[in-house]
């Protein structure tokens, strides 16, 4: 006689709650083992770059210092042109962790979300005990805390380099150099990350997904950097001699020109102004010139601009986020 087990009173009677306590450790483990290509290759670049920063602030601006040295005792005034390695490194690197974004969110729409909608992956996970809320979360979770982890790394590395050789630097504010030191090269990925699941959920088909995200997140950064000097007040100062007023060598200009009866016009025409020294300044006085102004960003602006960008960024990618959640639940309600 065999013996007929009945469930116990009570006992979970969902998929979900039936799961055993290390189901959610499964799920982690097998989002791991579908992208593991991915992860090494990512693990592999940041250690390769965290490498390269290190002999560049160790050996490379060291042998440029020497270089130029040499240069100073030789009398070449020029010699600093012919020396760049230490700043062509700097700016290579920086430029994989400004657009490295472009890479996650191909990922994220293409091979991490997309291809599983598509192929019908994920609805098998679904019937199969894992919750979608659940399957989603370590969709998310596991490559969030990679890219967290290791991008945070690799900043922290860059501007470990950054901060021991200003002096072999001539960029501060412009392309690379401004995100990839701070908060916002992280804030971009995983961005990045969000809106290419939110592409992957939306159009459930691999090519279109990776698409999809990989424009818009391009059109996110284009828009923040063109917009980038608009997210703090800037500070303006005047001369009432000729030329731009003086600014320290850290500041980002952003607008200059002449001051017409005390207000700024950027675009004065001074091309009929010409002759000596009195007849040029005859010829402004005509034009109503009074003095000049420049438009700028002290370097004490950098952390709130920095911190202004990431906040964007983080709430964009909270609303891809929570938009993806709603789908998903939407869709298997």
């Amino acid at each position: 006689m065999t013996a007929v087990a009945h469930p116990r009173t009570g006992a979970p009677q969902s998929a979900a709650e039936a799961l055993p306590s290390g189901a959610s450790w499964g799920t982690v483990r097998t989002v791991l083992r579908l992208h593991r290509t991915a992860l090494v290759f990512w693990t592999l670049a940041v250690a390769c770059l965290s490498g390269c920063l290190v002999r560049l602030a160790t050996v490379t601006a060291d042998d440029e210092r020497a270089t130029l040295e040499a240069c100073d005792r030789a009398g070449q005034d020029f010699c600093d042109t012919t020396v760049s390695d230490f700043a062509s490194g700097m700016g290579l690197i920086g430029l994989f962790l400004v657009y490295s974004f472009l890479a996650v969110a191909a990922f994220a729409g293409g091979s991490l979300i997309g291809r599983e909608m598509e192929n019908g992956t994920a609805h098998l996970a679904w019937t199969q005990g894992i919750s979608p809320v659940r399957w989603l979360t370590a969709k998310l979770a596991v490559p969030a805390l990679v890219l967290t982890a290791s991008t945070t790394a690799l900043v922290l590395v860059y501007r470990w380099a950054w901060d021991g050789n200003r002096d072999l630097l001539s960029f501060e504010w412009v392309g690379e150099a401004f995100p990839s030191r701070g908060p916002a090269a992280v804030a971009y990925v995983l961005c990045a990350l969000a809106v290419g699941a939110l592409a992957g959920v939306l159009l459930r088909r691999p090519l279109p997904a990776l698409g999809a995200a990989t424009a818009t997140t391009w059109a996110l950064s284009f828009v923040l950097t063109l917009y980038r000097d608009h997210l703090w007040p800037t500070v303006t100062s005047t001369s009432p001699t000729s030329g731009d007023p003086y600014l320290p060598g850290t500041a980002w200009q952003v607008a200059s020109g002449a001051l017409v009866h005390g207000r700024p016009v950027p675009d004065l025409d001074y091309s009929r102004c010409e002759g000596g020294d009195a007849e040029i300044r005859r010829c402004l006085d005509d034009l109503g010139v009074t003095g000049y102004y420049a438009t700028y960003h002290p370097e004490s602006h950098y952390w709130p601009i920095q911190l202004v960008e990431t906040g964007i960024l983080l709430t964009v990618t909270a609303l891809a986020t929570a938009a993806v959640y709603w789908l998903v639940r939407r869709r298997t309600a």
